[in-house]
């Protein structure tokens, strides 16, 4: 029987030449999948039937958009996530979707290789890899342009070769990926970290220097679930679409920073992500007003390891669910509503409600009605500080 390998497709020049070269490289039967996660551009049946005319003997095409929301984005959410404090793990977020789907059909093919797109070089094929492993430890992993030296010249000359049914355009100096919950941009000028970026490369916000009157927005969580803008129910995915649209007019969402890439390099990336961030920043502010102190600053811990993990391909991982159980238990109470102005590249929070607040008016004015006990302040400082005074008498001081 002939050997079956499931490519992860795009509908672009790279993946459409892997399948041919696949076929010669391996002497294997290509099965393509395309998996959307709202990344946008062409129309799913559209890339079935390339993926067919370009040799693959089956082709799948996944409408996981609501999935991608729901079992991705929103975790990442309520996990306040951003790796190294700045990044919403865009592309990170995508690649367990994706892989989900690979091996579904590398199952119901009977395929004992995954192939995927990825160089050498970047995180991604660690993401895809060790996701692919952790779902199905059987399962080969073969990556085209790393594995075969598949360069982009040698793809075009693959394509022209055999005549495939491909569109080709000028190919952009960038490196482009993209979902509903972001978009990254790297390479071309962009790798010297002195250029400043143009607004050429943007594509989800507006500038934000741009003269334009604000926009006030309120979003509503029920447990750290976004229910509801402006009143108005909607799902999770539709939810990031909105922002996307509000806080991307308002040129919220840019990112321009060197990060550390799993590999060990530093990496200079320009990120757009106005939904992602405008929902991040409302959740930690109603974290603010409904989740306990201690709760709160040990979540803080979590959040970053959180990130770093899913960032480094380990969604799959038992550390990873063994999180997301503390992250779903300290969401419980984040129920209510924060009021938002977005203007000018950001996103600011002006107003909180909810039902589950544990801010208590009484206890925080200073006017009357207050309700704090100040006479406790001082005998509660003599307790808190008696480690701190015990130690001065023996240990020798600072000047």
């Amino acid at each position: 029987m002939t050997e079956r390998v499931v490519l992860a497709y795009s509908g672009g020049l790279d993946t459409s030449v892997a399948i041919g070269w696949i076929a010669e490289e391996a002497g294997a039967e290509v099965i393509a999948v395309a998996v959307d996660v709202g990344q946008g551009g062409e129309d799913l049946d559209v890339i079935r039937k390339r993926a067919l005319a370009c040799g693959a003997v089956e082709a799948e095409v996944v409408d996981a958009r609501n999935e991608f929301a729901e079992e991705y984005c929103l975790p990442a959410i309520k996990a306040n996530a951003l790796y190294m404090d700045r990044y919403p793990l865009v592309s990170a977020l995508s690649r367990p979707a994706i892989v989900k789907h690979l091996v579904a059909a590398a199952e119901k093919h009977g395929a004992g290789t995954v192939a995927h797109g990825c160089t050498g070089k970047g995180n991604d094929q660690v993401r895809f890899e060790a996701g692919i492993v952790a779902l199905a430890p059987g399962l080969k992993c073969i990556a085209p342009i790393r594995d075969y030296a598949m360069t982009r010249d040698k793809a075009i000359a693959f394509y022209e070769e055999k005549g495939l049914p491909i569109a080709t355009t000028k190919k952009s100096p960038y490196s482009i990926d993209q979902n509903v919950f972001g978009r990254a941009v790297e390479t071309g000028f962009l790798e010297d970290i002195w250029n400043a970026p143009i607004e050429d490369i943007y594509e989800y916000t507006a500038n934000p220097a741009d003269p334009r009157e604000p926009d006030e927005v309120v979003v509503s969580f029920e447990a750290g679930v976004p229910v509801a803008v402006d009143g108005e129910p909607i799902t999770v995915l539709q939810a990031i679409q909105r922002l996307n649209e509000r806080a991307g007019a308002q040129g919220v969402g840019r990112i321009d920073m060197v990060e550390d890439r799993l590999v060990g390099i530093k990496s200079r990336e320009v990120y757009e992500a106005p939904g992602a961030l405008a929902l991040i920043t409302a959740h930690q502010e109603l974290e603010n007003v409904t989740v306990e102190r201690e709760l709160a600053r040990h979540k803080r811990q979590v959040e970053q390891r959180w990130g770093e993990l899913v960032y480094d391909g380990l969604w799959f991982s038992p550390l990873k669910r063994a999180l997301d159980g503390f992250v779903n238990e300290a969401n419980q109470y984040v129920t209510g509503d924060i009021r938002m102005t977005l203007h000018g590249g950001r996103a600011v929070v002006t107003g909180r409600r909810s039902s589950q607040s544990l801010y208590d008016f009484h206890l925080a004015t200073y006017d009357s009605g207050d309700t704090f006990d100040q006479s406790k302040a001082q005998g509660f400082i003599e307790i808190f500080g008696l480690s701190a005074k015990i130690a001065a008498r023996r240990d020798p001081q600072n000047p």
